[in-house]
């Protein structure tokens, strides 16, 4: 329930432009008068590498013996990396390792309230000159704010951010369910499609391939290396180095720049024409398939006529089928299918990340309908990922439009522009439980994998 906010009832001039008119019995200070920002403790290496305890400020995770620097309930405020990012630690044991804290020591504030402050000053945008951007505690100390000196009117709005944003919260995370709902959905008619056919009434076969299991009657099994005219890896070794990278050049293309079947180049890893022109076996062609050969396998993507003489990386494979045999936009579906993923992650050597070669993707079995059929398969799949991504696409937005909203009231609250006291006193009573903004929002990145697109391998 999103209530029907008004006014307070007297206004006075800030003084401040870029807050304008606040509450009459607000107070107008600097931040520096409000708290303190604490610099934590450096841990050492070796503790920041084991254990279960959250470190903020760094990466890592650190042992369950007691840390001394450990404080709850705390806010953080990322200081070089995610400068400015403000996050809240409520009752969990968690240690703060090169970065900013404030605890109850170090202010007379209602702490939720001040993390909603906090996080409404754009602190990201508050840093030193250094050659790696930092957050500066005396440039923030300096900024003015209008706040109420009552603690009880802290709490209140407080309480009032803290509903609505469980609220909104779930609502996200409702909402993120469904979309990998339909994405299971959508893998799952083209896994039927491409393993089955259109026609629910064929004959099946056993196909000998065990994550295959039966085919329509008429199809044949045959290996990828039978049907391609070329499978091959991505340059390594002294064929090329990461130094040899530069802005805007000829793309080469990695795992993390296959998205969605299509190939999303990054131009700062890319190398000059005379490079390119080095790497000649390597350059993609109109029809190629480039999947990842570590990671994420099945990961792939279809060379369009834009990607033509782009660079086959040292991440990924390079498959050219023969098009009398497969169309390759079958084989693209076909090889992204979670039998195939599963198929290569059981192939793969790799001891700490799956990792293939051609021979092994060279050896997969994989169902062979008749070119036309294949065809109309990838009919259906067009119809099918357009109405998905439609669908996709409006729930984002609607997550985007309250995201939106609750960005903009914490503004209007934080700032004086709405009063909520009287809405946070006919609050339901709720748990202790607090969410970090955005918190359901966050996206995984394969890190280590970005890491591996910049540096090719030795042989």
């Amino acid at each position: 329930m999103i209530h029907n906010l008004k006014p307070y009832p007297a206004y006075k001039d800030s003084g401040v432009p870029w807050l304008g008119e606040v509450p009459e019995h607000w107070e107008v200070r600097r931040v520096k008068q409000l708290c303190r920002f604490i610099y934590g403790d450096s841990l050492p290496t070796e503790a920041r590498q084991h254990g279960d305890i959250a470190v903020f400020g760094s990466n890592g995770r650190v042992g369950s013996h007691i840390i001394s620097n450990t404080h709850s309930p705390c806010i953080v405020i990322g200081r070089k990396g995610s400068f400015g990012k403000v996050n809240f630690s409520a009752d969990r044991i968690f240690a703060i390792d090169t970065t900013f804290y404030i605890d109850d020591r170090f202010t007379n504030a209602n702490l939720r309230w001040l993390y909603y402050l906090l996080g409404c000053l754009r602190l990201d945008e508050v840093s030193n000159d250094s050659a790696v951007p930092g957050l500066h505690r005396e440039e923030v100390y300096q900024k003015i704010v209008a706040y109420p000196a009552d603690n009880d009117e802290q709490f209140a709005i407080a309480q009032y951010l803290d509903h609505i944003n469980r609220l909104i919260s779930r609502y996200i995370r409702a909402k993120k369910k469904l979309i990998k709902l339909l994405e299971e959905q959508k893998q799952a008619i083209i896994h039927q499609a491409v393993t089955r056919g259109l026609d629910p009434n064929v004959k099946l076969k056993p196909s000998g391939v065990e994550w295959l299991g039966d085919v329509p009657e008429h199809w044949e099994i045959i290996s990828l290396g039978a049907a391609s005219e070329l499978i091959q890896t991505g340059p390594f070794g002294s064929q090329l180095h990461s130094h040899e990278y530069i802005e805007g050049g000829v793309p080469v293309i990695n795992p993390s720049h296959m998205q969605s079947g299509c190939i999303v180049p990054d131009m700062s890893i890319s190398i000059s024409q005379s490079k390119a022109d080095s790497l000649q076996r390597h350059k993609l062609q109109l029809g190629d398939i480039i999947a990842a050969r570590r990671g994420e396998l099945g990961r792939c993507a279809l060379v369009t006529v834009i990607e033509e003489d782009w660079i086959c990386g040292t991440g990924s494979l390079q498959i050219r089928c023969k098009k009398s045999i497969f169309d390759p936009e079958y084989l693209l579906q076909l090889f992204s299918s979670q039998g195939i993923r599963d198929s290569l992650s059981i192939s793969s050597i790799g001891a700490t990340m799956d990792n293939l070669n051609s021979g092994m993707v060279s050896r997969l079995r994989l169902p062979l309908p008749f070119l036309d059929e294949q065809r109309r398969i990838i009919e259906l799949i067009n119809v099918e990922n357009k109405k998905s991504s439609l669908a996709v696409s409006a729930i984002k937005r609607e997550i985007s439009l309250l995201r939106e909203y609750r960005t903009r009231l914490i503004s209007d609250v934080v700032t004086g522009k709405l009063d909520v006291r009287e809405a946070a006193a006919s609050l339901p009573e709720e748990t202790n439980e607090t969410e970090a903004l955005d918190e359901e929002l966050t996206d995984e990145e394969d890190t280590a994998e970005e890491e591996f697109d910049r540096e090719p391998e030795e042989e």
